[in-house]
């Protein structure tokens, strides 16, 4: 029905429709409003019906806008509105003189007359919608965003140092430019103004003429010159500080929608990262006077075993810490162990480098550096306290740092979006618009994956469309009593999943080796008959057809095209008969962090590093590097070629490698590149990577030297012994 629109096209076809349905809401709502005052016509009805955006509506409708009384209104009480239609009418005359004939007891003199006829002139101006549009444009055009740092406050906005003196064009200001400054107006350190026409004269500017041709005074009389300041007057004091408020709404609007833009692309990117698999895994939460929480799971999430080590200060308690880690290591025969990448993250993984590195055996788990990003949020929330009852909230983050490298997706469901914070300025945008694409990229990605009914949790199910929190909770009742699910068309049975509900969910849901082969493609129900159909003119059983690429792709989709299934459905159906269950996530790979780099002082220009990045920015990208602060590479150095868009060459979980080119640590910023190595840094490289001396440890020596036991390989001889090996 959509011609094989993919979902993120559908997606901005959704925003653009709510624009669309506010905007109508809106017209209605004016022309209501036109019409109770009896001042409709058949022109300006024509005019509310042609406008296309709500910015046209909005200036059709001001001068019928209920406001409250204006100098205007008074102007005209005061009897001054024939004064304004004789200026008009009589170019020639000297507006002084024509005044002097409206002093009243309300109007003191003839000064006072023609301040009340400039307001009326003024107002004429502001409602004039032709004329605020060729303004708007204009400004839209010309304007420059100009941004200058808060007298006294330079010291104490230092982060803000960058725009204490900025300067750039309004129409290709940048979304996180734009952000960073409304930030640091928000909080007092700078002044933002849009300049129009600064070079100008004054009097004579375009928009001081536009203004003047709207009242035609354009002639040499009197009242020409009287009109043509009235005029500049009422640019100056009304139409511009409204217009600059309109431009400004609309960059703050244009800069969100950028920034949730790509939010929601790393929320992506990060959801669909390859996933380490169903191993038995071990999640380790570090802290330092806290401890490092420990627990492990098997190789679907479940919770074998929790502890809490203390290796580091004030305990110091090394040796125990990883003889507790060898034998869960041992005893559940972990395959992998992921590391959180908060507080004490890089002593924790060099605690468990060590380890391994005296681990016996040659099938050591393999250690990886995981975002915590979300994890506390997680651990205190309701989901969690219903899903581990009787285990403490500390430990409750160690589970969860372990399943997100299992399946990130899985995981990372069970968060509130935002909290995962890949976004940048995330808290200055739109909440309500942010939490409506975030949720929609959620729902994205589970659908793209698909979910198992027989084994998914009710946040994950909860995901999937045409689901949601109710029926997921109904799913997983029905599977706890009933047993796992044959078909898909069992799911019909469970409590309050309607034939609709159905419709919107199976494509979605699977079932590996049940009864209906094709339960565990996303080949919809209603399209079995067709996908039989395919299966039929190979002449083969559908199990083995499933898989068979050569076979399929000798077929011509267009013969199986009838009037219920289009050629995008077929083909489809192919791709999917010949990667049956496909998972569209990449293969799971990690990054190594170089030896001795663990703090932002160990870092040197034209070091080579390998690093996983962590967020895309419009301005570039940020890459965890192992040193507790990530770097940035930005999007001029993200290539040797010119990159406009720096989701075009990363995205976040991408393992890279990066060349550091500056180091600033008083403002906690580290500059990265990815462009071609020079000389130097391979020379820097050789240094510290191929002739590099042993780096001292880091805090108290790891126990490898000689001990109570005797030898120099005492904790590795402990462990053999432990384990018999």
């Amino acid at each position: 029905m959509t011609e094989g629109l993919d979902d993120t096209q559908l997606r901005v076809l959704a925003e653009r429709l709510t624009y669309l349905r506010e905007m109508e809401a809106r017209r209605a709502a004016i022309v209501a409003s036109i019409t109770e005052q009896g001042k409709m016509t058949d022109a300006l009805a024509l005019g509310l019906a042609k406008a296309t955006t709500k910015a046209e509506l909005e200036d059709i409708y001001l001068p019928f806008k209920p406001k409250r009384r204006t100098r205007a209104m008074i102007a005209r009480e005061n009897g001054l509105q024939p004064l304004y239609e004789a200026i008009l009418a009589d170019r020639a005359a000297d507006p002084m003189a024509l005044a002097a004939g409206y002093v009243t007891e309300a109007v003191p003199d003839a000064k006072s007359a023609l301040e009340g006829a400039r307001d009326i002139l003024a107002e004429g101006l502001s409602e004039s919608a032709d004329l605020l549009g060729r303004l708007r444009s204009h400004m839209k055009q010309v304007g420059r965003l100009q941004a200058k740092a808060v007298e006294g406050k330079e010291a104490e906005g230092a982060k803000f140092s960058d725009y204490f003196a900025h300067d750039e064009p309004w129409v290709t200001a940048p979304s996180h430019r734009v952000l960073a400054m409304l930030r640091g107006q928000n909080e007092g350190f700078l002044t933002l103004d849009l300049a129009i026409d600064p070079e100008a004269p004054r009097g004579d500017s375009p928009a001081e003429r536009a203004c003047a041709a709207a009242v035609n005074a354009m002639g040499r009389g009197p009242g020409d010159l009287w009109l043509r300041d009235a005029a500049a007057w009422a640019w100056r004091v009304k139409l511009k500080t409204s217009l600059t408020l309109d431009l400004m709404g609309e960059l703050r609007e244009r800069a969100e929608a950028e920034a949730i833009n790509v939010f929601a692309r790393n929320l992506k990117d990060l959801l669909l990262a390859a996933p380490a698999g169903g191993k038995a895994t071990m999640g380790l939460d570090p802290g330092i006077r806290t401890g490092v929480k420990v627990a492990v799971i098997d190789a679907t999430g479940k919770v074998l075993a929790t502890d809490t080590v203390y290796p580091f200060q004030p305990k110091n308690d090394l040796r125990s810490a990883q003889v507790a880690l060898a034998q869960l290591i041992g005893k559940h025969g972990v395959k992998l162990i992921a590391i959180g990448n908060g507080t004490a993250s890089r002593e924790t993984e060099k605690l468990v480098a060590d380890l391994l590195a005296h681990y016996p055996g040659t099938e050591k788990p393999v250690k990886v550096i995981v975002s915590e990003a979300g994890a506390s949020v997680y651990s205190a929330s309701e989901l969690a306290a219903k899903e581990f009852p009787g285990l403490d909230v500390s430990l409750r983050g160690a589970v969860s740092i372990a399943r997100r490298l299992q399946d990130p997706l899985a995981e990372l469901v069970k968060i509130e979006p935002k909290a995962i914070g890949v976004g940048q300025y995330q808290h200055d945008v739109d909440q309500h618009r942010l939490a409506r694409s975030l949720e929609a990229v959620v729902e994205d990605a589970v659908n793209a994956v698909g979910v198992d009914v027989n084994t998914a949790s009710a946040a994950l199910l909860a995901r999937v469309s045409g689901v949601g929190p109710t029926l997921a909770e109904s799913i997983v009742a029905h599977r706890d009593e009933n047993g796992p699910f044959a078909t898909r068309r069992d799911l019909l049975k469970v409590a309050r999943l309607g034939p609709k509900a159905f419709e919107q969910a199976a494509g979605f849901l699977r079932i590996p080796d049940g009864k209906e082969p094709l339960d565990a493609s996303s080949v919809h129900p209603e399209a079995y008959d067709l996908a039989r159909k395919i299966v039929a003119a190979c002449g083969r059983d559908i199990r083995r057809l499933m898989g068979d690429g050569a076979t399929l792709k000798k077929l011509n989709p267009a013969a199986f095209v009838d009037d219920k299934f289009g050629l995008p459905t077929v083909r489809d159906i192919l791709a999917e008969l010949e990667k049956p269950g496909r998972d569209p996530r990449p293969s799971f790979k990690t990054a190594t962090f170089a030896e001795g780099v663990e703090d932002v002082k160990d870092l040197k220009p034209g070091m080579m590093l390998e690093g996983t990045v962590t967020n895309v920015a419009a301005f570039g990208a940020f890459v965890d590097i192992g040193v507790h602060l990530d770097g940035l590479v930005h999007v001029s150095q993200l290539s040797d070629s010119f990159v406009k868009d720096p989701h075009q060459v990363v995205k976040a979980g991408d393992v890279v490698k990066v060349r550091v080119v500056e180091v600033d640590a008083a403002r906690k910023r580290i500059g990265l590149s990815m462009k071609r190595d020079t000389g130097a840094a391979r020379d820097e490289l050789g240094d510290r990577q191929g002739q590099a001396k042993p780096q001292p440890n880091r805090g108290k020596p790891l126990p490898t030297s000689a001990g109570p036991s005797g030898g120099s390989n005492a904790f590795a001889d402990a462990l053999k012994g432990k384990f018999g090996r």
